[in-house]
């Protein structure tokens, strides 16, 4: 095991109240990433009405079009499921979960594997999962860290910045 993984192995399970502000964190750059998201579908469907692949019916317009599409909201929850699982896979950290401390590793202490943050990103329930954690005392882990075969754990000050600066 290399010295990185057996330092973060050792730290203690993240409490409700760390993953609830994380989550807080979270939701706010998942909205701005749903803005984000929204106006470059907006500009898709501009520019298939501008070359004439799509008319739209009398009255509607760009955005009464995307909500009545089944594929706009499935475009928005894949968006979010690759945001949430880039960040986990790539540093176990994401923008909320580094400000307060926290980074969902293997229960050995190494990364996890993309296909864990798939199955992370599917078992989550939108951070409802996370309640679990209120139910098991034992080993504080939410119904995505079972799932994929991680924890969440609180880090320390130093490692949470010597993660920051290797993973840049």
């Amino acid at each position: 095991m290399n010295t990185t993984h057996a330092l973060h192995a050792g730290f203690p399970s993240a409490s409700f109240l760390r993953r609830f502000a994380a989550w807080i964190y979270d939701v706010l750059v998942a909205a701005a990433i749903i803005m984000l998201s929204s106006a470059l579908a907006l500009a898709f469907a501009a520019l298939l009405t501008a070359t004439g692949m799509l008319t739209l019916a009398e009255g509607q317009d760009h955005a009464g079009w995307l909500n009545n599409s089944p594929f706009y909201s499935l475009y928005i929850l894949v968006v979010l499921g690759l945001f949430f699982g880039w960040f986990w896979w790539r540093s176990g950290q994401t923008i909320g979960m580094r400000a307060w401390r926290l980074k969902v590793q293997n229960r050995d202490g190494s990364r996890m594997s993309a296909k864990q943050a798939a199955i992370r990103v599917l078992t989550c329930l939108f951070g409802l999962g996370n309640l679990w954690v209120l139910v098991d005392f034992k080993n504080r882990r939410a119904w995505h860290d079972y799932a994929a075969k991680t924890e969440l754990v609180t880090l320390s000050k130093e490692a949470n910045q010597l993660y920051y600066w290797k993973d840049l």
